[in-house]
């Protein structure tokens, strides 16, 4: 008998593989920068990630996606990743976790 899909599991494992990729102007990384905006699983352990960048002028804006959905494709039992860019709502500072104001000091 297969074993049930943990979604919530699977979701968590790729949330903590982009925490491995780090914005190339700031020392922080991109999942406490705020720019992922979704991490969603269905039945089938298909990724769909929603993520933003900075500006739409990010010098990254070809291959951070690209990046994302590499690291997602790591992660044991992905089965395939689909990477969108959306630029609504725009990134703002108030998307920044509580670990990345602490790092950049801005408490």
């Amino acid at each position: 008998m297969e074993t049930p899909l943990d979604k919530t599991a699977l979701q968590a494992k790729i949330i903590d593989a982009l925490k491995m990729i780090f914005d190339p102007e700031i020392p922080v990384n991109i999942y406490d920068l705020g720019l992922i905006y979704e991490v969603n699983i269905d039945d089938e352990a298909n990724a769909d990630i929603k993520m933003t960048l900075t500006s739409p002028g990010c010098p990254v804006a070809q291959s951070m996606p690209l990046d994302v959905k590499d690291k997602a494709m790591e992660v044991e039992g992905v089965n395939d990743v689909t990477v969108e860019l959306v630029w609504e709502p725009p990134w703002t500072m108030d998307n920044l976790s509580e670990e990345a104001r602490l790092m950049l000091g801005m408490f």
